[in-house]
């Protein structure tokens, strides 16, 4: 009896958080749902509560207080005004004239202002460039496995890129050119403003371009990938940007960006399931 109640209890609470973070009315913190989640799991609560029926209710009671908590911190620093104003700014923005005469659109980052995870890239592409969205052509939809496989909806995190346009190329020249080391510098003010506005957990960047926009880095990505760096007080982790992982298509390449996620978990403090961490692992 004692089991059930504290099974239904658990459950009450993951169903409520749930309907309030798909109302929109409150951000329900990814990580205090999953551990709400995996207190289902452990041994019997008979091990735990002496008394289930008052426990369960200051379970509840702690969960919502800081979720309530937890929101009121976001929505104090956050500020949708400011943060539309810095988009339309940016989508304005003619500082490199060559890139702004090019442009189909001005690719500003997608996904949840207020996440607790950022994905940094190098510049938008030649699909980016037409749906005005990062990572939607190839390497984007291995990103977004990539997200999905750490637990998380491309609206839960923020992704953008260094560079806002895509880099201009020839006319009649297929394919991407890589940002210059002025542009990126041109452009990393825009950056600077989007990360103080979301204010990120961790940072994730992706591929060298981006490490050389972020820090200057100039050595070999297979240096710098799965260590981390600091951008102002924010822990970025290095790995390969997923187009590498389309022209090195290697279980072993594989496993080392997966590596990366999951260091990267790891530092948000969320729980890794054992399917996780044998993803990739050589048989």
């Amino acid at each position: 009896m004692q089991t059930q109640l504290f099974e239904q209890g658990l459950k009450l609470v993951v169903e409520a958080l749930r309907s309030i973070e798909q109302q929109g009315d409150l951000r329900a913190d990814v990580q205090l749902l999953r551990r709400i989640e995996q207190l289902r799991k452990p041994a019997p609560p008979q091990a735990f509560f002496s008394n289930p029926g008052q426990e369960i209710t200051s379970v509840i009671s702690e969960a919502i207080e800081e979720v309530n908590c937890e929101t009121h911190q976001r929505r104090s620093r956050f500020n949708s005004e400011k943060w539309e104003n810095l988009r339309l700014t940016v989508e304005a923005c003619k500082k490199c004239p060559h890139l702004a005469a090019s442009r189909h659109s001005v690719v500003f980052g997608v996904g949840n202002p207020q996440a607790d995870l950022m994905f940094v890239g190098e510049a938008p592409g030649a699909d980016e460039d037409m749906q005005g969205e990062p990572f939607v052509g190839r390497a984007g939809e291995l990103l977004t496995k990539i997200i999905h496989t750490m637990g998380f909806r491309r609206s839960d995190v923020f992704i953008a890129n260094v560079l806002k346009c895509r880099p201009d190329v020839p006319a009649g020249v297929s394919g991407n050119r890589q940002p210059t080391a002025e542009e990126m510098e041109t452009c990393l003010p825009y950056l600077r403003e989007q990360i103080e506005f979301i204010q990120p957990k961790v940072m994730v960047a992706l591929g060298g371009v981006a490490m050389r926009g972020l820090f200057g880095k100039t050595e070999p990505m297979k240096q710098m990938r799965g260590r981390w760096y600091t951008f102002g007080s924010i822990p970025v982790m290095a790995t390969y940007h997923p187009s590498y992982l389309l022209r090195n298509q290697a279980t072993s390449e594989k496993r080392k960006v997966w590596e990366d996620m999951l260091q990267v978990l790891e530092r948000l403090g969320l729980a890794i399931s054992e399917k996780q961490r044998n993803y990739f692992m050589t048989r």
